[in-house]
């Protein structure tokens, strides 16, 4: 049975539109603020949510996108912090949800587990040189704990070309997707831009799934009601983010109107 099967009974429909809720800073964040406290952060994540889902968006993930500067192992503090807002927000989510813990898929698992997330997307493969130090990962590690938590039912999104850093050796996207799905078996792999809200390059897209057509391939950084025909050409679906946002810009709130309008013409484009 074809893994692109799955998209329908998690999402409803195909090419699926995953949108990005992100977290404001929280407790032991270099950007958090004291003042204004979780209730804060919880209000913010909540009105975001609210707009996201009135614009029609097929799924959301929840992520600490304002966690600067990431880590890759992270503290105890921002799982408990997440789990307490995906908790506040549960009575109004209403779309299918997944979870990112920047940048640590032993975490992300772990609040998937606690939060019933559906989905993780995350680094669980590969060895990299990027902003955030020497990147290292154990998949093997990872899905042997997915399975000790009784998460072996959260799908796993695979970045196969993560934001800020480059892959430690000589190999190109095309050999690095064919050995993960060889060796990992993901049930998607995540094509990015170079940060968020960067396009996604459009012939690696159709590259990737042209080399592995049976896989789940989503374009996972920008993503635009400009681009998304072009995108979804080749991608199964998309995660999208930063363009959801007032004036298309990664700080600032959702803005409801963006998201109808992209979502409207991405039903149309499923339509043809």
């Amino acid at each position: 049975m074809p893994k692109s099967n799955w998209l329908e009974e998690v999402f409803h429909c195909q090419k699926p539109i995953i949108a990005m809720c992100h977290f404001g800073a929280m407790p032991g964040d270099p950007g958090y603020d004291h003042k204004g406290g979780m209730e804060k952060v919880i209000e913010w994540a909540n009105k975001d949510l609210t707009a996201l889902q009135k614009g029609g968006v097929d799924a959301v993930m929840f992520s600490n996108e304002f966690s600067l500067p990431y880590m890759t192992k992270v503290h105890t503090v921002t799982v408990a912090a997440m789990a307490r807002i995906i908790g506040e927000l549960m009575p109004n989510i209403k779309v299918p949800f997944g979870v990112n813990v920047l940048w640590d898929p032993v975490a992300s698992l772990d609040l998937a587990a606690a939060t019933g997330a559906k989905f993780v997307r995350e680094i669980f493969s590969g060895v990299y040189a990027s902003d955030f130090g020497l990147w290292n990962t154990n998949c093997g590690e990872t899905v042997r704990h997915q399975y000790a938590i009784g998460a072996q039912n959260v799908k796993l999104l695979f970045n196969i070309v993560p934001e800020a850093a480059q892959y430690l050796g000589n190999r190109d996207i095309i050999s690095i997707a064919k050995s993960t799905v060889f060796n990992d078996h993901p049930d998607a792999l995540c094509v990015s831009g170079l940060t968020a809200g960067v396009e996604t390059d459009v012939q690696i897209l159709k590259k990737v799934k042209e080399a592995l057509p049976d896989t789940i391939v989503f374009a996972n950084t920008g993503v635009r009601i400009e681009n998304l025909e072009n995108q979804l050409a080749f991608a199964d679906g998309a995660v999208v983010g930063t363009t959801f946002k007032h004036g298309g810009k990664f700080e600032n709130h959702v803005d409801e109107d963006r998201v109808k309008a992209f979502m409207n013409k991405v039903k149309k484009f499923r339509g043809k």
